[in-house]
């Protein structure tokens, strides 16, 4: 059975904060620290890093630009749940097109 996204995450979060529960989250690294050893007897895992790279702020992305990307929708809430894919290769551009 394959259940919504929202419903996965949600329940990967009721385990995260089973981990979390009780202590203080005094920092970013704490979270992260805490999320990465969330597991469940099912044996699931979590894999969590803190990105600290700076992202620039304001940046305005064209309709043009949003429609050569490869999102796809899920059924349940498509706008909060969807999938972004690599774009697929332009193979008029590539060393192997023919000429």
């Amino acid at each position: 059975m394959r259940l919504p996204r929202a419903t996965r995450q949600h329940r990967l979060f009721c385990h995260i904060t089973q981990t979390w529960r009780g202590k203080p989250l005094t920092s970013r690294e704490t979270v992260v620290e805490l999320i990465a050893s969330t597991t469940t007897r099912t044996g699931l895992t979590v894999r969590c890093e803190l990105d600290t790279r700076d992202y620039p702020k304001g940046i305005k992305v064209s309709d043009a630009e949003m429609m050569t990307l490869n999102i796809k929708g899920d059924t349940f809430h498509p706008e909060w749940n969807y999938t972004i894919s690599p774009r697929a290769p332009n193979l008029s551009s590539s060393l192997w097109a023919s000429p």
